[in-house]
């Protein structure tokens, strides 16, 4: 069983190059926000998904925890990718998306983080009418994908796992799906 983390900052692009990886993979998409959201409305504590971010840390701890254990008895079936993000960027700061608890549930082999332009993030985030996102500037989005960089090592260093960087740039789908059917 192999266990990959495949992360991206909101309009990054990470869900769909993974989407398009996974035509030609033999690995389950569980998608860890999926996961939270499904545990969170059960608990009453969301009505929709981008409302997670703003609960209190504690309650945000306490929902990764959980889906960290489904996510891990799902992995003992077959080899599964995750997509989730590195960090959450909250009210109070950014959160580490894969905290020690998860990280030692998950028992990841791999981090792939899919990164674009921060001027790329934003068209993204401006046309995608399907989502409530907060307005950022280029350099906030920036600051995200270095957070994400600099978690993503620090994840790999606590588990053994290697950490890949795949550039998702406009126009370039298909040479980036490929990128990510390559490293996996």
């Amino acid at each position: 069983m192999k266990v990959v983390v495949v992360a991206g900052i909101p309009g990054s692009g990470s869900t769909t190059v993974l989407k398009g990886a996974l035509v030609d993979l033999d690995y389950v998409h569980v998608n860890y926000g999926d996961v939270m959201m499904e545990i969170a409305q059960k608990k009453n504590l969301v009505k929709d998904r981008d409302s997670i971010r703003t609960l209190a840390p504690d309650v945000q701890k306490d929902v990764q925890r959980e889906a960290a254990k489904k996510i891990r008895e799902m992995a003992q079936q077959s080899n599964i990718i995750v997509d989730t993000h590195c960090t959450v960027k909250t009210p109070l700061g950014f959160l580490p998306g894969l905290p020690p608890w998860v990280l030692e549930e998950l028992q990841p082999d791999q981090f792939v983080l899919v990164e674009a332009d921060g001027d790329e993030i934003l068209m993204r985030r401006i046309q995608d009418t399907t989502r409530i996102r907060d307005m950022e500037k280029l350099r906030d989005i920036d600051l995200h994908q270095e957070m994400n960089r600099s978690v993503a090592m620090a994840y790999a260093a606590l588990t053994g796992a290697t950490v890949q960087i795949i550039q998702n740039h406009d126009d370039q789908l298909d040479e980036t799906v490929a990128r990510m059917i390559d490293t996996l």
